[in-house]
């Protein structure tokens, strides 16, 4: 699915249920909420939960929540986009635009990941 499709299908679904409703500050919250989701579900992919009642999770179950909890961030993402009348695309192409001009002249190279 192409960006901006994806863009236009949040904003009927959202809209269909009344959840495009919330004002920035209210959708800022929701993104954090989401956010935090995505923490705990790295948190199960990398180092486990230690919770009785989330023992012997299968990988691909764990990997299947981390990808609908990035899909719950994203969906915050579109609807802040939206509110503002800024398309994916725009974020997409300033954002690649910031991270070349600042990084064009080889300096503040990436850090590797490194293992703990």
């Amino acid at each position: 699915m192409e960006l901006e499709e994806f863009q236009r299908w949040v904003r009927q679904f959202y809209r269909q249920r009344g959840w495009s409703e919330y004002g920035p500050f209210i959708r800022v919250g929701f993104l954090m909420e989401e956010t935090g989701e995505v923490a705990r579900a790295v948190r199960a992919l990398e180092i486990g939960r230690d919770r009785p009642d989330e023992t012997d999770r299968p990988l691909p179950e764990l990997e299947q929540e981390l990808v609908e909890e990035l899909g719950d961030v994203l969906g915050n993402v579109i609807l802040l986009a939206n509110l503002y009348d800024v398309s994916l695309e725009e974020i997409a192409s300033a954002h690649q635009a910031k991270l070349m001009k600042r990084y064009s002249e080889g300096e503040g190279t990436a850090v590797p990941h490194k293992e703990v």
